[in-house]
């Protein structure tokens, strides 16, 4: 037994079997499968051409045998001839009798060039194809009726008979016969092309039910698998085959069969782009396929079964609208039939030549979407999306097209958003709190009551602050509350957001930046504008002779004090300005090493493995936004954060203190820091000396260290019996007023006159000045001064916590009692973590923009050597206009 011609039916053949299972017969004999009134014989026969035969055809179409009447001829006029009334069309004969249908429209509107041509396929098929179906119910005539309508984009227009409009009146009026397996849009006989026969369904296709297999991330392929498969027809309505999508079916761009492949593994977005020479799109697709989409599933009884997948033609017009092109799941038409490329409607005269115009599928998209409030991975119906591309052929070889193929994955993300907002109003109003008390703080240090512009510009200045760690908090939160629940998942119950989704987290991102680079430049002014005074406890030892000049005698002196000391104090402040708790360059290139070499960036992959290592052949998928940052960021934190313990836990305590070696430091050289960061508050480090001198040598140096180490000689705190030398000030007004008074005569003259052309006046005026400051400021810390005293007190646990002073100094300064080296606010040490959230934020900045980590260290690292940079040199400046200590002693 053979197949039949028409590929229906089973028969008997008597001189054996073609490679392809069907009769053959010798090339002078045609074979005759059916009796003359159409019957199917049980057994075929062959036999030789006969003009005088009514049932063939004379004319020698294949160059030596003849070719079977089609069997309407002989159904119509018991010959091979056609003749008036009836009517003869598309290779049909069809009865004058009979109720034909109107005229079908033999022109395709190609919308996106404004071009309308009449097409030969169309012209020659269509009005056949539609009669056939009409009247025959003919399986073949109405596929190729459908695929003529999806050559149209399936636009329908009630008053319109071309393929669409005679396929919908033939839909309509053959209800009769039935439905095909039970789905109401599928007509016995016609091929499935619509949900319906308007818009407002989509939702109930793709929501109304769930897909019921169950996806996973780990467990066996037909869980981590999409079992895509296509039933592909030819343009005149033969069923060809079913195919599986992989292997590229879908995919004009051609690939390795395992990135092909890639498209399909579940939980993996794909995307696919490549541009395409028309000459090639020409010679592969000279004939259009067209495919139903179904997927693959499991049944309850163990069958496999299919579950027809809808698609969204971009092109497809409803009474002349574009309805599928909106956001509005109310407004689409699903349809089920596409095909990727169609040479065969723009041909306009002769089927052999070129076509005027091609159609080409550009943009395929299939949407899986994940069933919120489900942890067992049941998604919607997939979808596919098809945007089509009219293109005018004129030199083939010059032109080409981009087409694109992807895979994307989405879920309901309102929740995560509503959370988002919540988490943002709740710590945003907090943040509001948050700076009123900075900036009433604030206030108070700066010994001022009313509300003026610059009190509101400094509470904007610290809201910025405060609100771009909201904004960091959050988007750090979500890039690892994503990086974690998506990839560490098994049944899936979380999607990453879409790309265009993403929008509001790059927001975020660059809201955070933005402040958090305002709030730093804020810091940077105020480190460089603070006022700072070395004060000298060192006394003369004697007297020596002095000549007097212009008198000619000689007078006894005080012997000088030695500047040494403060010069070295004054280099040593200048190289602890930019210390930090962390390496730079080994936190950048830490977090480099872990990224590019380690792996990590593999994490931020939109796909569902969580290896940190890819095969070079295998596909890699698109970079998720928020998972970079999420991987970014969380390395960042975490190697900073490890730094930090090292330095604080092991480095400060068994290799180097600097701020507490500065502090011993400041007590050996019998020298105290002044500092006032605010008008009325700042700190102060008490380097008065507890053996009197300080400028000795070395065998009375060391003599002083070994009184100390045994106990035999004074605390050094400020307070008697007591080791506290830090101390965080509030200053009265009165004793600001007297500070300011000196220090505008000090500062009168920017720093001093160089030493080669300096004037004597000048020099004198500034040597007075910082002898009269010297003076005024260690007989205030000498409580020589009753009327500008001060008192020593601890702060309330409750201050600490607000960085903030309670009490106000009216009649006496208030010197606080600081055990953490707090005088660090005024360095960049004290301000790790506004300098480490910048850094970051930079740095995730630039990779966003650049999608590079590389890049973005690079980067990073160079803002933080100009900054630094900017802060030593103009660090320096202030120290020594405000020291009068000479810039070329500090190096």
């Amino acid at each position: 037994s053979g197949v039949t011609q028409d590929g229906w039916n089973c028969i008997i053949c008597p001189k054996g079997l073609t490679s392809e299972g069907k009769c053959k017969c010798p090339n002078n004999e045609i074979l005759v499968e059916r009796s003359v009134d159409g019957i199917l014989l049980s057994e075929a026969s062959c036999v030789r051409c006969n003009g005088s035969e009514q049932s063939f055809s004379s004319s020698d179409v294949s160059g030596n045998r003849c070719v079977r009447c089609e069997q309407t001829f002989i159904n119509v006029s018991k010959s091979c001839d056609c003749s008036s009334p009836n009517l003869l069309t598309g290779g049909l004969c069809f009865s004058a009798s009979q109720s034909l249908l109107p005229k079908g429209i033999a022109t395709v509107r190609f919308g996106q060039l404004g071009i309308t041509l009449t097409s030969e396929w169309f012209l020659k098929n269509l009005q056949s194809s539609a009669s056939a179906c009409w009247l025959y119910s003919n399986l073949t005539a109405c596929q190729a009726l459908g695929n003529m309508c999806v050559m149209n984009m399936n636009s329908l227009s009630s008053s319109s008979t071309d393929a669409c409009g005679l396929f919908q009146y033939i839909y309509v009026n053959t209800a009769r016969l039935g439905i095909v397996h039970s789905i109401t849009f599928w007509r016995q006989n016609l091929p499935w092309l619509y949900y319906g026969d308007q818009p407002g369904l989509a939702s109930q296709v793709l929501e109304a039910n769930h897909f019921p297999t169950i996806f996973s991330f780990k467990g066996t392929d037909k869980n981590l698998k999409l079992q895509f498969i296509a039933a592909s027809f030819d343009a005149a309505g033969n069923f060809l085959k079913w195919q599986s999508l992989e292997g590229g079916l879908l995919q004009l761009c051609p690939d390795t069969q395992t990135k092909l492949n890639a498209a399909y593994a579940f939980g993996t977005t794909y995307q696919q782009s490549c541009k395409i020479s028309l000459s090639k799109i020409l010679l592969d697709f000279a004939n259009p396929i067209f495919y139903d989409l179904f997927l693959e599933y499991n049944g309850g009884n163990g069958q496999q079964n299919l579950w027809a997948v809808p698609v969204l033609n971009l092109n497809l017009q409803y009474s002349e609208k574009f309805v599928n092109q909106g956001s509005n799941m109310n407004n689409w038409l699903l349809t089920r039939r596409f095909f990727l490329v169609d040479a065969l409607s723009g041909k306009e005269s002769d089927l052999g030549k070129l076509p005027r115009v091609i159609r080409i599928a550009s943009k395929i998209t299939i949407s899986i979407r994940l069933v919120s409030h489900t942890p067992r991975g049941t998604i919607y119906p997939p979808l596919i999306t098809v945007a089509y591309t009219d293109v005018l052929v004129q030199n083939p070889e010059a032109q080409s097209v981009t087409v694109s193929f992807s895979v994307s994955y989405e879920m309901n993300q309102s929740e995560a958003e509503i959370q988002t907002d919540i988490a943002l109003g709740v710590l945003g109003g907090l943040a509001v709190l948050w700076a009123l008390l900075k900036t009433a703080g604030w206030k108070k240090r700066t010994g001022s009551s009313i509300i003026d512009l610059q009190t509101v510009l400094k509470f904007l200045l610290f809201y910025a602050g405060d609100l771009a760690n909201v904004f960091f908090v959050i988007t750090v939160g979500t890039g690892i509350y994503w990086l974690v629940f998506f990839k560490a998942q098994q049944f899936v119950s979380v999607l990453l957001p879409l790309p265009s989704q993403e929008e509001d987290f790059v927001t975020y991102i660059a809201c955070a930046f933005s402040l958090k680079a305002l709030q730093f430049l804020q810091l940077l002014v105020s480190q460089l504008t603070i006022d700072i005074f070395f004060i000298d406890w060192e006394r003369p030892k004697g007297k020596v002779l002095k000549a007097v000049e212009g008198e000619g005698v000689v007078k006894s002196a005080a012997a000088p004090v030695s500047i040494w000391r403060t010069y070295f104090i004054a280099n040593e402040w200048n190289e602890i300005q930019t210390m930090r708790k962390i390496n730079p360059l080994f936190q950048v290139l830490a977090v480099l090493f872990f990224l590019e070499v380690v792996g990590f960036s593999n994490l931020a992959l939109m796909d569902s493995s969580s290896s940190l290592t890819r095969s070079s052949g295998s596909y890699i998928a698109p970079w998720s936004r928020i998972l970079r940052f999420g991987v970014s960021a969380a390395l960042w934190l975490a190697i900073a954060f490890l730094q930090m313990i090292f330095f604080t836990v092991f480095y400060e305590r068994f290799v180097e203190d600097k701020l507490s070696q500065f502090v011993d430091l400041c007590c050996m050289s019998n020298i105290s820091v002044f500092l006032l960061s605010h008008s009325c508050f700042g700190y102060y480090i008490h380097g008065r000396s507890v053996h009197g001198h300080a400028d000795t040598n070395m065998e009375e140096m060391n003599m002083n260290l070994k009184r100390e180490a045994e106990n035999l000689c004074s605390q050094r705190g400020l307070l008697p019996n007591t080791d506290g030398q830090t101390f965080q000030i509030s200053i009265s007004r009165k004793m600001r007023l007297h500070y300011d008074i000196i220090h505008e005569t000090l500062t009168r003259k920017r720093g001093p006159a160089r030493l080669l052309d300096s004037s004597a006046t000048s020099s004198e005026q500034s040597t007075k000045a910082y002898n009269t400051m010297n003076k005024f400021l260690s007989s205030f810390i000498d409580h020589v001064h009753k009327e500008i005293d001060y008192i020593v007190k601890d702060k309330l646990p409750l201050e600490r916590i607000l960085g903030m002073e309670f009490m106000e100094p009216i009649d006496k300064s208030i010197f606080y009692n600081d055990e953490g080296n707090s005088f660090s606010d005024v360095l960049y040490y004290g301000n790790e973590t506004t300098l480490l959230i910048f850094d970051i934020l930079f740095f995730s900045v630039v990779d966003l923009a650049s999608q590079s980590f590389v890049l973005a260290a690079i980067l990073t690292y160079l803002q933080q050597e100009i900054f630094r940079f900017i802060r030593n040199t103009l660090g320096k400046k202030n120290l020594v206009s405000k020291t009068l200590v000479d810039e070329r002693f500090l190096i």
